[in-house]
């Protein structure tokens, strides 16, 4: 017997995370396999994708310059509707908590079909933030016939949403799978790096630090940059014009802060593994940098995953100017701070997320 398994892909993080679950379906005798595309990111995606040697069987190229939230769920569910109506899989697979994911569900609903959700049961429990992060994976979880829990905190909170605990399976999350197969094949960086520095590696790109946070991120970023002369800043720069135009605006030009294009996964697992310290507002980040044994400090006011942050090897200080350089400056200052934090401690599985995934498959639907 063999089973169609239509698997949704709209952003780079949700290639990354499902590029290992995609690969090792495809090594099934069981398992037609079908990746959808929806480009809601487009380039960054795509280079995910490449990278893992997937090519989609269906784009539907939906990013659009200045999309709107409306406007982007209208097409993502009008476009998913029909492609879905294509393939008739038997299952449809996405992962996370984006909009792509979202309307993923909404259709197989429509459509009477199972969903199954990688990486369920995340939640900030505040529905701002992350923006419109928490009300799409709330949506998802409503709708999933099956649930894949990155973590036992992620298991639990399921549970206490009322759902079938015969639905829900804890796997580890997938990042990690994905990580250590690219940790093998990483690339060298070359952006003028000074390997005689000690390295901060930045991401900023969350919706709700549009505005003033990032202003204030910025300037706390020269502010230790100009205060640490043994350090350099790297920040892949999202292309997004509400962080380009700040960050050119405030940083570029310094000789060491380094403003570069979005990295591609294999370079920045690099950057990750070469950094002293890492800064970001990423879930995925949150999730990869642990495993690195690299200290996180995120650049935001809720998570949904408090995993690191229990485990101590990741702190949540927001977006505030004073605390960012606070925070950032003691663990540069402070070897005994410092050492508690890089344990090389990942809460989110072992890397074998994606074999757990298929064997919950098989043993529920064939």
């Amino acid at each position: 017997m063999t089973i169609t398994i239509a698997c949704i892909i709209g952003t780079r993080p949700e290639a990354i995370k499902m590029a290992p679950v995609i690969l090792a379906l495809r090594q099934q005798p069981w398992a037609r396999t079908v990746v959808v595309a929806t480009a809601q990111h487009r380039e960054l995606a795509d280079e995910v994708l490449e990278l893992f040697g997937i090519k989609p069987d269906h784009d539907l190229n939906l990013m659009q310059a200045n999309q709107t939230l409306p406007a982007l769920t209208a097409r993502a569910i009008t476009h998913l509707d029909a492609v879905i109506g294509e393939i008739a899989p038997d299952l449809v697979m996405a992962q996370g908590d984006t909009t792509t994911v979202m309307a993923a569900a909404m259709v197989c609903f429509y459509r009477h079909l199972p969903f199954l959700h990688v990486e369920a049961g995340l939640r900030s429990h505040d529905l701002q933030n992350p923006f419109p992060e928490e009300f799409n994976r709330i949506v998802a979880g409503k709708l999933a016939a099956l649930h894949f829990a990155p973590t036992e905190g992620a298991r639990q909170q399921l549970l206490s949403e009322g759902v079938d605990a015969a639905t829900v399976v804890m796997t580890g999350n997938t990042v990690i799978d994905a990580l250590y197969w690219m940790a093998e094949r990483s690339q060298p960086l070359d952006y003028g790096l000074d390997p005689a520095k000690r390295l901060i590696l930045a991401t900023v790109h969350r919706r709700e630090n549009f505005g003033q946070p990032i202003d204030d991120i910025c300037r706390a970023f020269l502010t230790l940059v100009e205060g640490n002369p043994d350090v350099e800043l790297m920040w892949p720069v999202h292309p997004n014009p509400n962080v380009t135009a700040i960050a050119h605006r405030l940083l570029a030009g310094h000789p060491r802060i380094h403003l570069v294009p979005p990295l591609r996964y294999s370079e920045f697992v690099t950057a990750m593994k070469q950094a002293f310290l890492i800064l970001s507002d990423s879930g995925g980040v949150q999730e990869e940098a642990p495993a690195l044994g690299k200290p996180v400090l995120v650049l935001r006011r809720e998570t949904e995953r408090p995993d690191a942050i229990d485990a101590g090897v990741a702190k949540l200080i927001g977006t505030d100017y004073q605390t960012i350089v606070s925070e950032a400056q003691a663990l540069l200052s402070e070897p005994a701070l410092y050492r508690a934090m890089a344990k090389g401690v990942s809460p989110y599985g072992d890397g074998q997320a994606s074999p757990r995934i298929l064997e919950a498959i098989r043993s529920r639907y064939l």
